[in-house]
This record gives C-alpha cells, structure tokens and sequence, in this order.
C-alpha cells in the first residue's frame, strides 16, 4: 500500500495496523454496541494528478493513485473513471433545477459506478496473494468484480439470489466468474463466510450482520468521483450531490473525496449530500437523531432491486449529517417514466435505479430545499442495459411492417413524424 498507514473506524476514530484482518464486520471496537466501516488511513498525501497518457498508461482513475491504497504500477484497469459530467438542462428544468449536471457512470468498462471499487478492491486482493475474489450481488458489483477478477488471472465467485436482472447476470457468466443463485437471498452471507475462512476468498461485499459497508480499501475508489467533479466543475463543487444509497458505500467515498479537498484547502465546502433510498431507514435515522439504524419495513417491491435494503450503514448516515445533507424515499411510481424522460430529452439511458436521484431531487425542489438557483449533480451509477426486463414490457415492442409502404403510413400517422408536423396546409 503506497501512502497507507491502516485503517480507523469511522465512528470511533481508532486505529488499526495494516494487517487488520478484514473480516466484515468493521471496527473491532463497535462491532457491539454500535458497528460501523473502516477507512484507509494515509500519510502525506496530495492530490497531484497524474498525465497518465504521459507515461503510455490509458487514462483512467488511478491518475489519482496518490490517494489511493496502491501505487498505479499495481492497479488491475480496465480504464475505469473520467466519466463525463453532462449538463441537463431539459429535464433539469422539469425538475425544477436548470443548472443539473449528470455524471454518467454508465460509461465506465462494464457499465456501472462499480468499477471505481473493483479496480482498487482486486488490485489490492491480488496483492495479498488472493487466489479467488467473491461478493454477494444483484447485479453490477457482481458483473464488475467478475470484469476486474479477469483482468488479474483471478477466479471470481457471485453469489446471488432469484430475481436478478438477466442481462446483468449473462454479463457475469461472460466474464467467467462463477454464479450461484440461491432462493435465500439471506443464505449469500453464510456462504460467502465459509469460501472467506475455509478457503481463503477475498470478499469484497459485507457477508456478516449488520451491515457495515464494503471492503474498505474498495470503497476508496469512489473518492475519485469527488476529484473528479472538482476537476470538471474548473476547481468548484457543486450545492448539491445526490445519488442512490444502498449500504453507502458510494457515498461515503464521495463525502471522504470532498473531505480530501477541503483538507488541502482545494475547496471551502463540502457539497450537500442527498441520499435517494427506497425503505426508509437513513431517513428514520436522521429524523429521529440517532446514531443506530433501524430496520425499515419493506412496504412494496422496488423496481431498483439493486438498492432495496431495508437498512443502510452508519457510513451512510455519517457522510449524510457531516455534510448538512438529507435523505429521500423514493417509489416506483412514475421510476419508468423518468427514465424514458431523461434518456429522450438528454440522451442518456439509465438503469432504473440510477434514476432514483432525479426522483429524489424533483422531492427536494417540491419541498424547497433544492433551490431553483442550485448546482445540483445527479450521479447516474449504471447503464440502462443493464435491467431492460425489467424497464420494458411487451407492449413496447417495435411494430415489424412487411413493406416500405405500411411503414410509411405509420409514419405519417405519427405525431412526431407525420403530416401535422412536417407537411404544411
């Protein structure tokens, strides 16, 4: 590890030698009272990014590497990162927010935010000698560890659950990771316990209650998402980030990357972090002003099959409260429509949970605590390939004509390609 010194909790603060056995459960300390993540600790960082095209490397976020746990000649790339920041007026404006920038991570290697975590989490498992990486997934983690676990020569276990997308799930298969669904989605962890401390996996997913967060030194790799934004925003941040919450893992790394620059004195601000999440629990926590997340019931089944836990982290609620920021339900009502509606006015097509920010920032501007005159950046996190079964029903299928001519009069009939928009009296 380049600049690492250990680990600390991100409750109590404590420190931790580098050879901590990172066994799930986060702070050796809280695991009882209260569990909560580790994070990498440094020493005598800056952010200096590097010209990666300089050095014959494709650019990708290890031009942060830095800041991360390992150097740059021992990341495992795909070119992950430097995705762009799109401005979206259109729907900006529909939502109430004319100054919205996306940042569309669904252009990363396999279409998903998850490659910021797998790049740093593999390099890090092949350098501890890791023969098999493992993770319990919906989805994207599964389909980017499964990417990144090639791209090393390691093998890669995804243990699953019914239900999963299916284009997620052919898209693991082909990378050649080993799948195992099971009826039990609770039934992942204990299986995932057994592969860690029978045979030696590298987990990179929580697989121990309750959930703390992710691997931590995985996690890191979402700090590059705030140097990113800085970069692009010409050394500003944003009012706002708002983007989907799960276990946090996402945001935390985000509110630590802003932390990062407002250390170095690069920015005076940490943006306000919004959280869209389905159950509920994050919004208890901070309506209640606790420090100990609740179970949330699971009132209906989400769509964003890849976000509907029904209780989140402390890392999560921490990066919540420290940057003045909040939390939002979000249904599946209207979820399908505001994908259609940002993919045909902006050209971008998003997972159904990657859509879950905008819902959420339309709530908050609604409310009035998005203003009209806000900086917002919506972070998409995946492609909307990635769950088009569950995005389209039969009814939306393309009409087959036989010939030019009834295609033809279809078209006329149309009201975006016919007579009443074309043709004049």
């Amino acid at each position: 590890m380049s600049h690492a010194t250990g680990f600390s909790c991100v409750r109590c603060g404590n420190a931790f030698p580098l050879d901590l056995e990172i066994d799930s459960r986060g702070c050796p300390n809280c695991l009882v009272v209260a569990p909560a993540n580790l994070q990498v600790t440094y020493h005598g960082q800056r952010l200096a990014p590097d010209d990666q095209t300089q050095q014959g490397q494709p650019p990708s976020l290890w031009r942060y590497a830095d800041m991360l746990p390992c150097a740059s000649s021992d990341a495992i790339s795909l070119g992950e990162g430097l995705t762009p920041l799109l401005p979206a007026t259109t729907i900006g404006s529909a939502l109430g927010v004319p100054n919205l920038l996306i940042k569309d991570e669904g252009r990363n290697p396999t279409w998903s935010h998850k490659d910021r975590f797998s790049t740093v989490a593999v390099s890090m498992a092949r350098l501890a000698g890791a023969r098999v990486v493992a993770t319990a997934s919906s989805g994207n983690a599964g389909a980017s560890l499964a990417a990144y676990a090639a791209r090393a020569g390691l093998r890669c276990v995804v243990v699953t659950f019914a239900g999963t997308a299916g284009a997620m799930l052919a898209q693991i298969k082909k990378y050649g990771a080993k799948v195992v669904p099971l009826t039990d989605k609770s039934q992942r962890w204990p299986l995932l316990a057994a592969g860690v401390e029978r045979l030696g996996w590298f987990a990179t997913s929580p697989f121990q209650a309750p959930v703390v967060g992710s691997h931590p030194a995985g996690i890191e790799g979402y700090k590059t998402l705030a140097y990113e934004i800085f970069e692009q925003m010409h050394g500003s941040v944003p009012e706002w980030c708002v983007l989907p919450v799960c276990y946090g893992d996402a945001l935390a790394g985000l509110f630590q990357g802003f932390t990062d620059l407002l250390e170095q004195g690069k920015i005076d601000r940490i943006p306000r972090l919004a959280a869209a999440e389905i159950h509920g629990s994050l919004s208890e926590a901070l309506a209640s002003k606790t420090d100990l997340i609740a179970e949330a019931p699971a009132e209906f089944e989400t769509l964003a099959v890849s976000m509907g836990t029904t209780r989140s982290t402390f890392q999560a609620l921490r990066a919540l409260r420290l940057s003045s920021g909040t939390a939002v339900r979000v249904s599946n009502l209207g979820l399908i429509a505001l994908q259609q509606q940002l993919a045909a006015s902006e050209g971008i097509f998003a997972e159904l949970a990657s859509v879950t920010p905008l819902a959420a920032i339309g709530t908050l501007t609604r409310q009035g605590v998005i203003g009209a005159s806000d900086r917002v950046v919506a972070i998409v996190t995946a492609s909307g390939l990635k769950d088009l079964d569950r995005s389209t029903a039969s009814e939306d299928r393309q009409p087959v004509f036989e010939t030019a001519g009834q295609a033809w009069e279809h078209l006329l009939q149309d009201e975006d390609t016919g007579r009443s928009r074309y043709e004049t009296a």
